[in-house]
């Protein structure tokens, strides 16, 4: 998660955390996440007193933390997440690089300018989830988890731009915001769903990640194909374009493909779990 935690390191961090959560709960039909990790590498820290011969002073990109923010702050937001999901945050690593090259055009400073913020994590997964299934003519698909905000429009796109002044707005419109509560209740319900064992109603699950619905329900039904109501699609702005809605990185989502005969039975459970969802199509 560089760029989200390049620009503001607590939400960034946090969220590439709760990103890598749903990265194990989406596999196959649905999995357990157990234990996470985070690595942070960033190109100097320029402890106020504490000059070191190596680190040179250079200007900071536009809308980029320094290196010190991003290691006093980064750390808590991905400790933050994994504690108020339920998961412990048990390993990680900190390195910084910089050094000063004598090139054939001049001096040139390298390092971890625009840092790197690694997420990673183990979890477990019962032997009849592990594949997931072909979809049927006529699945529900269901997106579980919060609404739709204004959040992260572009983020995808924006990590993989350079940084320059102009893009400040993009910058700060591509974090994401972070809400562990949200995630745990659909991790709940997924849990519930695998251990019914063959009776699993979950077909196929993909977390929502960049790109939003844009990216995850296409990958879903990329096979079998799908009817998508964009306005059944939860939405807590009601200002958002049918574009900003399809395209929107809010956190803590995921689509599935619901067995039709079962649905009922998920249904029951998100509402035990108080978890929202909505049927998008089929």
């Amino acid at each position: 998660h560089n760029h989200p935690t390049a620009i503001s390191p607590f939400p960034g961090a946090a969220t590439g955390s709760g990103g890598e959560i749903r990265d194990e709960a989406a596999t196959g039909r649905g999995a357990k996440p157990k234990a996470g990790l985070c690595g942070f590498s960033v190109s100097q820290l320029l402890l106020p007193g504490l000059p070191q011969p190596w680190e040179v002073e250079l200007p900071i990109h536009p809308g980029v933390a320094s290196g010190l923010r991003i290691m006093i702050e980064g750390p808590v937001g991905a400790a933050s997440f994994n504690n108020e999901f339920g998961r412990p945050n048990i390993l990680g690593y900190f390195r910084t690089l910089m050094s000063t090259v004598e090139t054939e055009s001049g001096t040139e400073y390298w390092g971890y300018h625009k840092p790197i913020m690694i997420a990673g994590g183990v979890g477990s997964i019962r032997d009849s989830a592990v594949y997931k299934q072909a979809i049927p003519a006529d699945t529900p698909l269901i997106v579980l988890g919060g609404p739709a905000f204004a959040i992260a429009l572009g983020g995808g796109a924006a990590s993989s731009r350079s940084n320059q002044a102009d893009n400040q707005a993009l910058d700060f419109a591509s974090v994401q915001r972070a809400n562990p509560e949200m995630q745990r209740r659909c991790q709940e319900v997924i849990n519930a769903c695998w251990m019914l064992g063959e009776d699993n109603p979950i077909l196929s699950i993909h977390d929502v990640g960049a790109g939003g619905l844009s990216n995850a329900l296409p990958e879903l039904v990329a096979v079998s194909g799908g009817d998508i109501s964009l306005d059944k699609i939860p939405c807590a702005d009601q200002t958002l374009s049918p574009l900003e809605i399809w395209c929107n990185e809010s956190q803590e989502r995921y689509v599935l493909a619901i067995d039709g005969e079962r649905l009922a039975c998920f249904e029951a459970l998100c509402r035990r779990e108080r978890c929202p969802f909505a049927v998008l199509g089929h």
